[in-house]
């Protein structure tokens, strides 16, 4: 199962599928926030060498994505590459995965129902100001499939703004799809159903 979605290209940027010099700016910085922010969660001090880590990983990051074969998409604020993160996962649903997803802390609960063209009714949790206050504002939305759990998650750098940037993952959480390889005439006989 791969995912596709359509994020306003005047907003975001994507760090999927971009390779070597082309939106290398915009993904060592999502990947230095999101390194920024771990180590601050972790308790731990910026270290000197942090940026040759983001550096570095912002290198491989594309092709661990290319690897991943449409499972996974990231983008991140077009005008401020550091202020904010989206990234899409598809996931297959194990036992393990429905195990983990059922030992969430309560906090977790706190969800609001979310309803796409695509992927039909999902829910959305915000988390505005977090429990713990080191842990960065967030936005996670999910839609279990029967057979993947579909997530959209988003890392904002800046808990006073980043209410005014979580209208622009609404609009990506509104246009994320699965895409299925299938060629036409290959399965004769199925009934596509909008799932909404």
């Amino acid at each position: 199962m791969r995912l596709d979605a359509d994020a306003d290209p005047a907003r975001w940027i994507p760090v999927t599928g971009s390779l070597g010099w082309k939106g290398r700016r915009h993904r060592k910085a999502a990947i230095g926030m999101l390194l920024g922010q771990m180590n601050q969660a972790a308790g731990a001090t910026s270290r000197p060498g942090s940026g040759f880590a983001a550096w570095a990983m912002s290198q491989a990051a594309p092709l661990l994505m290319r690897k991943a074969d449409g499972r996974v998409l990231v983008w991140t604020w077009k005008a401020e590459p550091d202020l904010i993160v989206a990234m899409a996962t598809a996931q297959e649903l194990t036992p393990q995965l429905r195990t983990a997803r059922a030992m969430m802390p309560i906090e977790y609960d706190d969800t609001e129902e979310f309803r796409t063209p695509y992927l039909g009714v999902g829910e959305k949790l915000v988390m505005a100001m977090p429990p713990e206050p080191k842990t960065p504002p967030f936005a996670t939305y999910t839609w279990d499939t029967g057979t993947h759990l579909i997530t959209l998650q988003a890392v904002c750098a800046d808990k006073e703004r980043f209410g005014t940037v979580i209208g622009a993952v609404d609009e990506i959480a509104r246009t994320l799809r699965t895409v299925e390889d299938l060629t036409l005439g290959e399965t004769p006989g199925v009934l596509r159903i909008d799932p909404a």
